[in-house]
């Protein structure tokens, strides 16, 4: 199945969509955004701003001491810096240069740092001085990387250099909730695709206000937070520590805010406890992605006025799969395919192709080998099924499938859906116990819609609710135990529930 632009067609203004474009590198779609938008806002936090003019200055005299320390197109350098303006301006120079960013999570322990400055061969190491202890930690290590401090600059600037399509551009670490994490290695293309595709779906896109509370190492902060922000000449808040996040929230007024499910859910709660919009009157979106969006979240945002838009994809398609422009018609889906992309169904499992598609897990040869047909099509590992409307549906995961001693496969995924269809359910795990080989639902209960019931005995309620669905289910696949947990489940820096025995209630 081949998609096109006709499905978003409608859901932006005409002239909007017109200007949406795919360029064909970071520097191409940098360049372009400061020439279109140079006197706009592009970032800001809490003290300073740079229009799109004075960022490219910035970006400029960073290329020059990436350039003096020996810095050239191809070479890798490690970006190891929490979210700041900094880390922005470091890795648009990287990029503008035709280096390969090694992007890594600001909590790697020094060991970890050696260890991925090995396998990735980085040349450099840029680095927020908050984390120069770690850094400092590496003169342990027989490293042979340039140290450059994130917040230096020069008085010289450094033009930009031509950079093709198919060139390297960064390295981004897969999620890892279920096995070991890997680097992706997404070229020049993949990610103005992504960042090209985040553009659809609403209906004014151009100089929007994002507010960035989703770390920049991770995908969907990166791609559908930094990079499309920066294509639609877009002003970006960056919220440096999440704590402060409502106040920034009241100083900057966004108008989009990019989210994981869990971090929606706790400002919706926010919300109705407080008896206001927490996010501020000025939101019109969030975009939502990463793990299983609620269809409850898209009925409730709406009483704030706030469109609530899920999506779909993945560190290896450069994070933007699919998005859902009528949530509110289907709140359950993932939505339609964004363009270019030709998808298949092979055994439930959706198969695909396009210029968004990951290069290699990088140093990674087996690895390489199960995740590629013969024909080149990314195996997603995703079970999902599409609808007669063309909507998509995450239904599993392969490697989530439970085996009952009987032969019978249960996809937990495609369960716990069914029962997070209530609304007084916030999240659930099912599982096999070990001993018994029974299945168990963990269920983590939505506490402001548990309080709201006028029954006497509210956990009693819920458990004959879960029965109600659960004796509609086929016989092989019923929970036989269900457990009501009182905090909520362990989840990954990218806020996606921990399977494994970190969540396995005894």
């Amino acid at each position: 199945m081949l998609v096109n632009e006709n499905h978003f067609v409608s859901y932006t203004v005409k002239e909007e969509f017109e200007r949406i474009k795919c360029f064909d590198s970071l520097s191409e779609l940098w360049e372009n955004s400061v020439k279109e938008f140079k006197k706009d806002v592009a970032l800001s936090d809490i003290s300073r701003s740079w229009t799109y003019e004075q960022l490219d200055l910035e970006v400029a005299h960073f290329r020059a001491i990436l350039k003096e320390k020996g810095i050239n197109k191809g070479d890798f350098v490690g970006v190891f810096a929490p979210n700041s303006l900094e880390w922005v301006k470091a890795y648009l120079a990287i990029e503008t240069l035709g280096g390969v960013a090694v992007l890594l999570p600001p909590f790697l322990p020094t060991e970890a740092l050696f260890g991925c400055s090995i396998k990735f061969k980085m040349k450099a190491l840029v680095y927020y001085p908050s984390l120069k202890e770690k850094v400092d930690g590496l003169v342990n290590f027989p490293h042979r990387m340039t140290l450059i401090d994130a917040t230096s600059t020069s008085e010289k600037v450094e033009p930009s250099v031509s950079v093709n399509p198919k060139d390297p551009a960064s390295i981004i670490f897969t999620g890892g909730t279920t096995g070991k994490s890997k680097g992706a290695l997404l070229n020049n293309k993949a990610l103005c695709r992504g960042a090209c595709n985040g553009c659809f779906g609403i209906k004014h896109v151009f100089k929007q206000k994002y507010l960035l509370v989703l770390p920049l190492t991770h995908v969907f902060g990166l791609v559908r937070n930094l990079l499309t922000s920066l294509q639609t000449g877009s002003a970006l808040f960056i919220t440096q520590n999440n704590k402060d996040m409502f106040r920034d929230i009241a100083v900057f007024r966004p108008t989009v805010m990019v989210m994981v499910p869990a971090l929606a859910e706790m400002c919706l709660n926010l919300s109705k406890q407080f008896n206001k919009n927490m996010l501020g009157d000025s939101l019109s979106y969030i975009i939502a992605g990463a793990s299983t969006v609620a269809p409850f979240l898209v009925k409730e945002y709406k009483k704030y006025n706030i469109t609530l838009l899920p999506g779909y994809g993945l560190t290896e398609s450069a994070n933007l799969v699919s998005g859902n422009p009528r949530s509110e018609y289907k709140p359950a889906s993932v939505g339609f395919p964004y363009p270019h992309q030709e998808l298949k169904v092979v055994d439930g499992e959706l198969w695909i192709k396009g210029d968004n598609v990951m290069d290699c897990y990088y140093g990674e040869e087996e690895e390489n080998k199960n995740a590629f047909s013969e024909d080149g099509f990314f195996k997603t590992g995703d079970l999902v099924r599409f609808d007669e409307e063309g909507f998509l549906y995450i239904v599993g995961r392969i490697k989530e499938i439970i085996v009952l001693p009987t032969g019978e496969k249960i996809s937990p995924f495609d369960l716990e859906n069914k029962f997070d269809e209530l609304d007084i359910i916030q999240d659930t795990m099912v599982y096999l116990e070990e001993n018994t080989n029974r299945l168990v639902l963990s269920v983590y209960p939505r506490m402001g819609e548990m309080m709201k019931l006028d029954v006497n005995d509210k956990e009693e309620f819920l458990k004959e609710q879960i029965k109600k669905i659960n004796n509609l289910l086929p016989s092989f696949s019923r929970i036989s135990k269900i457990v009501i947990r009182k905090e909520d489940f362990k989840r990954t820096p990218a806020m996606k529930i921990i399977r494994g025995k970190v969540n396995i209630d005894d």
